[in-house]
């Protein structure tokens, strides 16, 4: 059978190998990447973590594709932060999905690859229908002669730590459960577009992100921070309409505390670290203009305080990873 045609490079080859679509890249991900060190350390070989884009349902289900919470650039960035050596992407096409599940094991990790090694996770499954689990890895990897590691799941308070209780979780405001299950702050990326132009009259520039391809958090103004010219700037962020206003248009707004400049039509990345409150409507300017010199304190009163300690079951994780 032949290699699917992705460029893996010398270094890659020959490595130990852990395959999933990591969204998030979550505590239950850092473990998997901890045992996939492990293994690679064992065998002499790199700890190569395999990643999918676009997620899979968007080929076989659009309709049901949930939004993603990293783009593959951050994906790329937080898996090598939890230990893998590199990271490949791997283009999902029809044709992958339809292999057999003892097709994709013989294409993808023994023809492709050459692994010396498997980790996955409890839930892992791969191969036409999703027809393969764990047991069936195992098997393969045996008859193969490679060693094959499943982690234990990964649980907080007898739930399952997965991409889809974040996702619950960002839109019930529960933005620091689930920074604490990431390990890291949730980040937006998107590119700054002109606005009304109503908070510079305020006192307040805002940059307007629009183009976010990630999972918007449910509406409401939090704090964050961003980083421009290599510097870190606490940011108050509103997620939604402003119904003071009368407006229903929803709006990612940042005040980005501190910086001046033009940042029209660029990226802009916004780590998000603590809700502050929901949106409201006030009674008069002037109390809005007091609620935001209110918020923007509360950023910076975020970005000023230590690094949260985003603990997992076993005790504290990575915070920072993005610092990396």
């Amino acid at each position: 059978m032949k290699p699917l045609s992705i460029p893996v490079t010398s270094d890659q080859l020959h490595s130990c190998v852990a395959i999933g679509n990591f969204d998030g890249v979550h505590l239950g991900h850092a473990v998997m990447l901890a045992a996939l060190r492990q293994l690679a350390a064992e065998q002499g070989t790199q700890a190569v973590a395999v990643t999918f884009d676009p997620h899979p349902i968007a080929v076989l289900r659009p309709e049901f594709t949930p939004p993603i919470l990293t783009t593959v650039e951050d994906r790329i960035e937080l898996l090598r932060a939890a230990g893998a050596d590199s990271v490949i992407v791997l283009p999902v096409t029809q044709s992958l999905l339809e292999m057999s599940a003892e097709k994709f094991f013989q294409s993808v990790i023994v023809d492709t690859f050459d692994a010396k090694g498997v980790v996955e996770g409890p839930n892992f499954r791969f191969g036409r229908d999703r027809r393969g689990d764990t047991a069936m890895l195992q098997k393969l990897c045996q008859r193969a002669s490679l060693p094959c590691h499943i982690v234990s799941p990964v649980e907080t308070n007898g739930q399952l730590i997965s991409s889809s209780r974040i996702r619950e979780l960002l839109c019930s405001r529960s933005l620091r459960r689930a920074t604490e299950l990431l390990g890291h702050p949730y980040r937006m990326t998107g590119v700054v577009r002109r606005g009304a132009g109503r908070g510079a009259g305020l006192g307040f520039p805002t940059a307007n992100l629009a183009d976010v391809a990630t999972l918007l958090p449910a509406h409401g103004v939090y704090a964050g921070y961003t980083e421009l010219d290599r510097r870190r700037y606490p940011v108050a962020v509103s997620i939604g309409p402003n119904p003071t206003f009368g407006e229903h248009r929803e709006k990612i707004e940042c005040h980005i505390d501190g910086f001046s400049g033009d940042l029209y039509d660029k990226v802009m990345k916004v780590d998000l670290l603590s809700e502050i409150r929901p949106l409201q409507s006030f009674d008069s300017i002037e109390i809005l203009v007091k609620q935001i010199r209110q918020d923007v304190e509360m950023a910076r009163l975020c970005q000023n305080a230590q690094e949260p300690d985003f603990s997992g079951p076993d005790g504290p994780t990575q915070p920072g990873v993005r610092d990396k």
